[in-house]
């Protein structure tokens, strides 16, 4: 259900707001969210030594708070989209580039348990087995989001067609990769990456699917928001962490 709260806030053009956490897999942390501030929490290890399966007891925890907790797989494999999708409530893919890879992993989220040769008509005419198959895998993924993160030069030209996908509401730009793939690394106030966002969500908007990017400070997200992202994704709980922990401390040793 609390999913399906944020896919119905998505398609009416509401802005949506959450945070990755890198290393929290404590449940009792939860408690420390103030109210009214994160719509969903993307869990994602990859830059750390933690498995995604540390962070199942928080998802719980999360949604007993009404937060949706998403995954970020470390492939592009659709057994593991789909692996992902049965003990969260969605999945964010990395770089996402191609349309046919894109349908590919959206179908492993959204159109779970279909696989194979069945599934591949489903693809191609969009016409199921009956009916009743047809209702059954509706329902049980109506609480399964699927977001792809566009993090290349090729995967802006191809968005479009991605985000003509079903299954696709969201899109999540991810600024490391995308500038390096740019030839600008790292440079995350470029003019050019602020004009590859803006198409982003330009593109994204026309097929009415949300858009935004990873941000680490307030300066750049409320920049990309006033562009006209939905998809709100700021820090990660270290980050945070170590914003309030300067902000607190440089205040006490100044007396």
């Amino acid at each position: 259900m609390l999913v399906k709260k944020l896919k119905d806030k998505l398609i009416k053009g509401e802005t949506v707001y959450g945070s990755l956490f890198q290393y929290s897999v404590v449940p009792a942390m939860v408690e420390s969210i103030p109210k009214n501030s994160l719509d969903f929490v993307i869990v994602t290890p990859e830059h750390t030594t933690l498995d995604l399966a540390e962070f199942l007891p928080l998802r719980y925890a999360l949604n007993s708070k009404g937060i949706v907790c998403l995954a970020r797989t470390h492939s592009r494999d659709a057994a593991d989209v789909a692996r992902v999708c049965d003990t969260f409530d969605g999945v964010v893919v990395p770089y996402v580039e191609e349309y046919e890879q894109a349908q590919q992993l959206a179908a492993a989220a959204v159109y779970r348990p279909l696989k194979g040769i069945v599934l591949d008509k489903v693809l191609k005419t969009g016409k199921f087995v009956n009916q009743k198959t047809a209702d059954y895998i509706e329902k049980k993924n109506e609480n399964t989001l699927f977001i792809p993160m566009i993090e290349s030069v090729p995967g802006i030209k191809n968005l479009e067609k991605i985000c003509s996908i079903p299954g696709v509401h969201a899109v999540f730009v991810g600024p490391g990769d995308l500038t390096t793939n740019m030839g600008i690394p790292g440079e995350y106030d470029n003019p050019e990456l602020i004009a590859a966002i803006q198409k982003v969500i330009d593109v994204a908007n026309q097929q009415h699917v949300a858009a935004g990017c990873w941000f680490g400070t307030t300066k750049q997200a409320v920049r990309t928001i006033r562009q006209g992202a939905r998809l709100v994704v700021y820090a990660n709980d270290g980050l945070m962490m170590q914003h309030a922990m300067e902000s607190a401390f440089s205040e006490l040793r100044k007396g």
